[in-house]
């Protein structure tokens, strides 16, 4: 046994709902749509809904119909149609006769079809789910390795910040050193001319 065929055994017996009714199983493609295989199963889980639901709908009317022609058959037992005479009544019971026999074959087969029914939605259902994952945790893989490149960077940025906000520390601190020096060493007043100069020169450049 390979470790797919391990991991559908696994779910045995696990509750999963029928994807294609699930909103949020929609709404999780919302960004990078379905792929063509994902879009195949969803077809046929929808087809094999769609045909359960007709059945379904199908063996309800046939039922109705049986019903009817039951009622209709006791009614002519019972004599309560004497607007026909024998020929007709018995011609009409064996009708409904034949009709019931033909409703009972078209029930069984329909009956039939709805047991089988289950068990294949539950398998195509199973398939879109682990194609659904498979797409899901390699979106999460990569959306994972990019965040760690992404953090990464920030990292690295941040080091280079803290040596940049250093420097430039360093560099107020030297200024303000030689400043001082020369406030010292030459006075007030030649260090205004020199202000004025050099504020010149920055302003005309």
């Amino acid at each position: 046994m390979d470790h797919r065929e391990a991991f559908i055994k696994s779910l045995e017996g696990k509750k999963i709902p029928v994807l294609v009714l699930d909103q949020k199983w929609h709404r999780l493609f919302a960004i990078h749509g379905k792929t063509e295989e994902i879009k195949v199963k969803e077809h046929e889980l929808d087809d094999l809904l769609a045909k359960q639901g007709k059945i379904t709908n199908d063996v309800k009317d046939l039922k109705r119909l049986k019903s009817k022609l039951m009622d209709d058959i006791v009614e002519n037992m019972n004599g309560a149609s004497s607007d026909l005479n024998d020929d007709e009544r018995n011609k009409k019971l064996e009708d409904n006769k034949r009709l019931i026999d033909e409703i009972n074959e078209k029930l069984d087969v329909a009956e039939d079809i709805l047991l089988d029914i289950p068990a294949q939605i539950k398998d195509i259902n199973e398939e879109l789910m682990i194609l659904s994952m498979d797409y899901f945790y390699e979106k999460i893989r990569v959306n994972q390795q990019e965040s760690n490149e992404i953090n990464e960077w920030i990292n690295q940025i941040r080091v280079e910040l803290k040596k940049n906000i250093i420097r430039k520390q360093n560099r107020d601190i030297n200024n303000k050193e030689i400043y001082s020096y020369l406030h010292d060493i030459f006075g007030v007043e030649v260090i205004e001319l020199f202000d004025i100069e050099y504020d010149e020169l920055g302003a005309s450049n």
